[in-house]
């Protein structure tokens, strides 16, 4: 019995031991081993445990799809360009109205850039995970490859401490920016919070100015900003016309005007999400697989 006893308990310690050790791996996870960045030309950060998992195939349209957005497009593919050939460019933020290609843009000037032959990597964070921004920067320093960092749908809000970890990406501390990296977000917000936060905190604080300035000139430290707006009638009709082009469906125009216009009326709205949508509902009507 007791020496039941004693193999019972170093069962238990064994477990015991066992679960410290994963607690410890899960809060000191190891070193990331460096990807096989010739395996893809996009990757995804993780963590816990920190990684970077290529991507197969990215979703995103063509360029030449991505109608009423000229200047910002155009903008966005010379900094693109400049950064890929190793040449000086800035950090961009892509702010305003939803579903007006906003990401769209970011993920075809990449496609752009690759075509015209520069070896530049796509490597998309999550918003939860900019803490971890700081071990991805070390990592990428390091590695002889250059990197498009992209957020998407970047936001904060009210006691949200992520911001700071930003900072990291748009002005690296003391050792500054890789100067393989460009960081690209995408917004609805101009100041990446809501106004009524700044509002409030400009109407309770001691010093209303020194309240704010942290989190607002946030979007001060990007080099570009590029604003979207809502787009006309005629831009969104101009954008069905384009899918219907690139993918070959024939259509009258005084129908295919019709059908788009009664679209966007029930959707309340228009955009080159809206757009889309509705050409991928006539696409499936015609018979047409995307």
């Amino acid at each position: 019995m007791a020496a039941t006893g004693r193999a019972g308990g170093q069962g238990a310690d064994g477990d015991h031991l066992r679960r410290i050790a994963e607690a410890l791996e899960r809060r000191h996870p190891p070193p990331l081993v460096a990807p096989d960045f010739a395996a893809a030309d996009a990757f995804v950060w993780h963590v816990a445990p920190d990684r970077l998992d290529p991507v197969a195939a990215v979703n995103r349209v063509d360029l030449g799809l991505l109608v009423g957005i000229d200047r910002a497009r155009d903008t966005l593919l010379d900094n693109t360009l400049r950064f890929g050939r190793g040449l000086a460019a800035n950090n961009a933020l892509l702010w305003g109205a939803r579903g007006m290609g906003k990401s769209s843009l970011v993920k075809a000037v990449h496609a752009t850039a690759l075509a015209r032959g520069l070896a530049l990597k796509l490597v998309e964070v999550q918003r939860e995970d900019l803490p971890s921004i700081g071990r991805l920067l070390a990592h990428l320093r390091r590695a002889p490859e250059r990197f498009l960092l992209f957020c998407d749908d970047l936001s904060f809000a009210r006691d949200d401490t992520h911001y700071k970890s930003l900072k990291a990406v748009l002005d690296g501390g003391i050792e500054g920016r890789p100067a393989n990296v460009v960081f690209y977000a995408t917004s609805n917000r101009r100041h990446l919070m809501p106004r009524d936060m700044i509002e409030n905190e400009r109407s309770t604080a001691i010093v209303p100015s020194e309240a704010v300035e942290e989190k607002v000139s946030l979007s001060d430290r990007f080099g570009l900003w590029l604003g979207f707006h809502p787009c006309s009638q005629e831009e969104y009709l101009a954008m069905v016309a384009g899918y219907c082009a690139a993918y070959g469906l024939a259509i009258g125009e005084a129908a295919l005007r019709a059908e788009a216009i009664e679209w966007q009326a029930t959707r309340g709205g228009r955009s080159g999400r809206v757009a889309w949508q509705f050409f991928t509902d006539l696409a499936g009507r015609h018979g047409l697989g995307l």
